[in-house]
């Protein structure tokens, strides 16, 4: 279960660090405009109309996970995590430098502390992009995480040599 654990201390850590980013979001015709901190969800969005519709959000999506060991070497776990960010501006300048500052947001305070919930260490390299493709007036990108997980230690001798 220790993915989802970090997918849990993960969504903590980035409400905590982006409470005070205030991002537009989409109002009615004729209504003023607002601002909130994006809402952080784990793996899918509520439902279908939250793609547009819970702008500003931030999604943790856990891709892939691997348990290795090598000969002579202590076992090893970890995963990746996808991180997206999604905004919404009528300006298009705005809402493309909305995404880069969540973004950057995040990877500085990630860096800084390099270890979430005393147990998921913080692998680099950190890659991270804003989508180019026109999808006005929201706003996409994303960054990929790696993680080194605590091992999973065998519970009986392996009693093949």
């Amino acid at each position: 279960m220790t993915p989802i654990v970090l997918l849990d201390r993960l969504k903590d850590f980035i409400e905590e660090q982006t409470r005070d980013l205030l991002l537009s979001t989409r109002v009615k015709t004729n209504e003023k405009p607002q601002e909130r901190p994006a809402a952080v969800y784990k793996m899918r969005l509520p439902n279908k109309e939250g793609e547009t519709k819970l702008i500003p959000y931030i999604l943790l999506q856990f891709i892939t996970g691997e348990d290795a060991q090598e000969k002579n070497k202590d076992p090893e776990s970890g995963c990746m995590v996808r991180i997206v960010v999604a905004t919404y501006s009528e300006d298009g300048e705005t809402g493309a430098m909305d995404v880069l500052n969540v973004i950057t947001r995040i990877r500085i305070a990630l860096l800084k502390t390099g270890v979430i919930g005393d147990q998921f260490l913080l692998k680099k390299p950190i890659e991270y992009l804003v989508y180019p493709d026109s999808t006005y007036p929201y706003f996409l990108g994303e960054m990929i995480t790696r993680w080194e997980l605590p091992t999973i230690e065998r519970e009986v001798e392996n009693l093949w040599y």
